[in-house]
């Protein structure tokens, strides 16, 4: 646009009249952004809880319409059968664990890396489950390994080829949170690590973990929120994104 302001093909108010039609849809209740995609690699995504079913659907239809593939996290089945039974999108599907709603519209790049989720325990999974629909919907081909805690080190050890092979790894791990110190002492790339509520009445519903993880002596170890696989899962694709661009170069 700036090119054709300096050719004179349209003029200065012409293209402050363009940057005015911001790219986003306006509900009412929601400022859909449709533009999300461009800026950051990632359409912009529905948290479900504090919305109700009628405002997930309309932001949901909105964003379905641009032809992107749409993401609902959080969301509760009940809402997932709201939506299927309005018939407009035959090809959603509900991933119980993760709790999300999912559209696949556009095939997206797949990633050559794959992306390694650990969990310290089973009951981590459903944060995992969050971490990789996430990834996938991105382009970015996961694999969960489960229960590889530090109270059996040696479960977790007859997993590192799969470890020394990746370009980042996500460790999700609740009680005092101690697995993603140990993985970030034996890797050589990043380590996103999400602390989970996960454990008893001292570990105060995840601070235990949390921080455990952000005072890690182990270098290349990162922290996100309490339970947010979908920060995690976001923050690791981009990454892999610019590793993977750089090696074809």
């Amino acid at each position: 646009m700036l090119e054709k302001v300096k050719s004179g093909d349209i003029t200065v108010e012409q293209a402050g009249e363009k940057l005015r039609n911001l790219p986003f849809e306006d509900l009412g209740f929601a400022r859909v952004d449709h533009h999300r995609q461009i800026r950051c690699g990632m359409p912009e995504v529905i948290y479900c809880p504090g919305k109700t079913d009628e405002q997930i659907i309309s932001i949901f239809s909105s964003l379905a319409a641009k032809g992107n593939n749409v993401l609902a996290t959080r969301a509760e089945e009940s809402v997932f059968q709201s939506l299927s039974q309005t018939g407009k999108f035959p090809g959603a599907r509900y991933e119980k664990l993760a709790r999300a709603i999912v559209l696949e519209q556009k095939e997206l790049c797949s990633a050559k890396n794959t992306l390694p989720i650990l969990t310290a325990g089973t009951a981590d999974l459903p944060v995992a489950s969050e971490a990789k629909s996430t990834a996938e919907i991105m382009g970015q081909p996961t694999e969960i390994i489960c229960d590889v805690g530090v109270a059996g080190l040696h479960r977790l050890l007859m997993q590192m080829q799969k470890l020394r092979e990746a370009n980042v790894i996500i460790v999700v791990a609740g009680m005092e949170g101690a697995l993603a110190s140990v993985v970030g002492g034996l890797v050589d790339c990043p380590v996103i690590a999400v602390p989970t509520s996960i454990g008893y009445g001292a570990n105060f519903g995840g601070i235990a973990a949390l921080l455990t993880m952000l005072n890690s002596c182990a270098a290349g170890v990162s922290v996100v929120n309490i339970d947010n696989g979908f920060s995690a899962a976001v923050t690791a694709v981009l990454m892999n994104r610019k590793i993977e661009a750089g090696s074809k170069q």
